[in-house]
This record gives C-alpha cells, sequence and structure tokens, in this order.
C-alpha cells in the first residue's frame, strides 16, 4: 500500500504534467492567433484587389467585347448583303435559262 507522501508525489507529478500541458496548448492557441490574423489580412488585401482590380479589369474587358462584337456585325454586313445579291443573281440566272428554253 502506498503512503501519503508517495500519493502526495504522484498528484504533484500529475499536476507538473497537467501544468505543462496546460503551457503547450497556450503556445500552440497564440500560434494560432498569430495565424490567423496573418490569414485575415491576406483575405482583406485579396478583397481589396477584387474590388479594386479585378472588377473593373473585367468589365473593361466586357466593354471591348461588346465594341468588337459590334465591329464584327458591321463588317460582316455587305459580306451578308453580297451573299443575298450573289443568291439573286443565280435565280435572275436560273429564270433566264427558263425563258431562254421557253423560247427556243
Amino acid at each position: 500500500m502506498m503512503t501519503e507522501t508517495e500519493k502526495l508525489d504522484l498528484i504533484l507529478k500529475d499536476l507538473t504534467q497537467i501544468k505543462s500541458d496546460v503551457s503547450d496548448l497556450k503556445s500552440d492557441v497564440c500560434d494560432l492567433k498569430s495565424d490567423m490574423n496573418t490569414v485575415k489580412t491576406k483575405i482583406i488585401k485579396m478583397d481589396m484587389i477584387i474590388d479594386n482590380e479585378l472588377r473593373v479589369n473585367i468589365q473593361r474587358v466586357a466593354e471591348g467585347h461588346l465594341d468588337l462584337s459590334g465591329n464584327l456585325h458591321e463588317a460582316m454586313k455587305p459580306s451578308s448583303e453580297l451573299e443575298l445579291l450573289s443568291i439573286k443573281v443565280r435565280r435572275l440566272e436560273s429564270d433566264v435559262l427558263d425563258l431562254k428554253q421557253k423560247i427556243s
């Protein structure tokens, strides 16, 4: 059987270990807090970049795309008109051939 002194020594040893573990936990929590502050700072910087740079640049690209799209449609108008005229000419040629065959 253990004496009172031995029991107290065991309790003291356990308490010393618990105190050491709590100290380690405090240190880890401090490190986590520091890391969280770093992450918060980086997120704030990213938000600022997104708001001040990316959105503006995306809007500029979108506006440029609309301008290019409009220019493409304008540039294609003559091509479309030429294609329609070509179809009309082929139809007229076909009608002329039919009339020639009927006359002959």
